[in-house]
């Protein structure tokens, strides 16, 4: 497309993208998850198929009205993120477990949690782009975050949360009294008239603060692909709408994708690498975009196989012992 039929970003176009976000979110609350009830693998998987479509829609946008390139970015920025993201999908299943929430009321956790994550990333990423832009150097200390945050992934134990160390959930029972028992899907109750959290409450507070740590780790890594700050904003947010479906999906499976930690870990520190070579030998979009689409692809297949096998192991095992 000639340069002069570019369509450059404005402040229009952040608001109609974010207006057009939040009225799809309001169309999913208030339509179709009106009251809270058990979300189905079938449903899941639809809702997942229509954000990726949806996503590439987007990207198909950018072909026609930005320059070449950057659908290629946001395209990759969205898969890097919807990876990274899937270590986050393990961790809040293991938050709901640990406080017994029950499977009708984790979708409205959900989507509080991932509209505080919306506006968190949105702050975090205009701080990156301004870092960015008043100090070079912060780039390669973005570089250095990402490659020990992959290190340290590798390495970490995700047997358990530990919610009573989080200081939210302290602050937050330390001003306001919590009852013992849920009360639906409402973050508030009362209780002989006095005003009480509910441990739904605290379950978001969780929920919200184990993103903004993982928001850490990736918000960096995105600006290995592109600084530009509506591409990075826009594949975040689709990968973020996408989450919550795809928790549904894998929910009933982690016990099959134990390598897919490492394989993210992988990822990060090659993203990380990019960032600091990026001026000695740059490695192009697309190439980036193929080597993690295919680390993914052979730590979820590395799983799965392992995955098939180890219950009959276990199985062969016990018919020995009898």
């Amino acid at each position: 497309m000639p340069t002069e039929q570019y369509i450059d970003i404005t402040t229009w176009h952040w608001v109609g993208f974010v207006f057009t976000i939040l009225l799809l979110l309001a169309l999913d609350l208030g339509v179709f998850h009106r009251h809270a009830r058990v979300v189905s693998f079938k449903e899941a998987a639809v809702w997942t198929i229509i954000w990726f479509t949806l996503s590439m829609a987007f990207a198909g946008l950018l072909v026609l009205i930005r320059p070449d390139g950057e659908s290629v970015e946001f395209v990759t920025g969205y898969i890097l993120e919807l990876s990274l993201s899937m270590d986050n999908v393990f961790v809040i299943a293991l938050i709901f477990s640990y406080f017994k929430v029950p499977l009708q009321l984790q979708h409205r956790v959900l989507f509080w949690g991932i509209l505080g994550a919306l506006v968190m990333r949105g702050a975090m990423i205009w701080l990156g782009v301004e870092l960015i832009k008043q100090f070079d150097w912060m780039f390669y200390v973005f570089g250095l975050v990402v490659i020990l945050s992959g290190i340290k992934m590798a390495f970490s134990d995700e047997e358990g949360v530990h919610p009573d160390k989080n200081i939210f959930v302290r602050l937050a029972k330390y001003f306001f009294p919590v009852s013992h028992d849920f009360d639906g899907d409402k973050f508030m109750t009362k209780v002989d008239g006095r005003k009480l959290l509910t441990p739904l409450a605290l379950v978001l507070i969780v929920v919200e603060t184990t993103d903004l740590i993982f928001a850490v780790d990736s918000i960096p890594a995105i600006f290995a692909v592109t600084k530009k700050p509506f591409i990075v904003f826009t594949s975040n947010v689709f990968a973020i709408l996408g989450l919550r479906s795809l928790y549904f999906v894998l929910v009933g499976a982690i016990k099959y994708f134990k390598f897919l930690k490492f394989g993210l870990s992988v990822i990060l520190v090659f993203i990380g690498v990019k960032m600091l070579i990026h001026q000695i030998f740059h490695i192009p979009t697309g190439v980036a975009l193929v080597i993690v689409a295919s680390i993914i692809v052979f730590s979820i297949l590395v799983s799965i196989i392992f995955g098939r096998t180890e219950p009959k192991t276990e199985a062969s095992n016990e018919s020995k012992d009898h």
